[in-house]
């Protein structure tokens, strides 16, 4: 069993990547960003922690749960809050998801673990994967593909895009980079070739 790391700007199609992996493999796909949140529910070690630390914000809804919206706004708002989340959030998110590789492997059922993560360089999964993938599409596409699919204006585009790691930091530190540019005939057709390679 392979354990890799899919990353890739937004709108490069790291979706259509994961659909095309699932057509042809034993996939166990995890999200990190879906893996966040569940961290972030009541009963959880990083809640509790979260608790403590942001008690006295207002982002609690009345039930106990986090209320996003309001802690975007938060975290929008104030750097250093944002740095000292994430300083607890994501090690909680790393834990969960060495643990879940780490039954993947035992159990054998899968030819491929895939986490999808944007911060995946960011939070040095380089160190932990078997590889690292990297989504590429061109800055025109995957502004044509956000503005149509998401709705976002282009100035929205632009920020996103300035905010992100650049194409030469992603192919610094992935081993193998799908082209998303055209259609996903095309990204199957590379994955062909890559399960070829890895055979020989």
């Amino acid at each position: 069993m392979k354990f890799i790391g899919l990353t890739g700007g937004v709108g490069a199609g790291k979706t259509t990547v994961l659909k095309a992996m699932k057509q042809m493999y034993r996939v166990r796909i995890l999200i990190a960003d879906e893996i966040a949140h569940e961290q972030m529910e009541p009963q959880t070690t990083c809640y509790k922690r979260l608790r403590e630390v942001f008690g006295d914000c207002d982002i609690w809804r009345e039930d106990g749960q986090i209320d996003r919206p309001k802690l975007a706004q938060l975290l929008f708002s104030d750097e250093e809050r944002r740095r000292t989340l994430n300083g607890i959030v994501h090690p909680a998110v790393k834990e969960y998801i060495l643990s879940e590789v780490e039954k993947e492997r035992k159990r054998g059922d899968y030819d491929y673990v895939i986490l999808e993560a944007a911060l995946l360089i960011e939070d040095h999964y380089d160190t932990v994967c078997d590889e690292l993938w990297y989504v590429y599409a061109s800055p025109q596409k995957r502004k044509e593909r956000l503005m149509a699919d998401r709705g976002y204006s282009e100035q929205k585009v632009e920020q996103i895009f300035a905010a992100q790691l650049s194409d030469k930091i992603y192919r610094k530190y992935c081993q193998v980079v799908i082209d998303n540019d055209r259609d996903e005939q095309y990204v199957l057709e590379q994955i062909k070739q890559l399960y070829k390679s890895e055979e020989k």
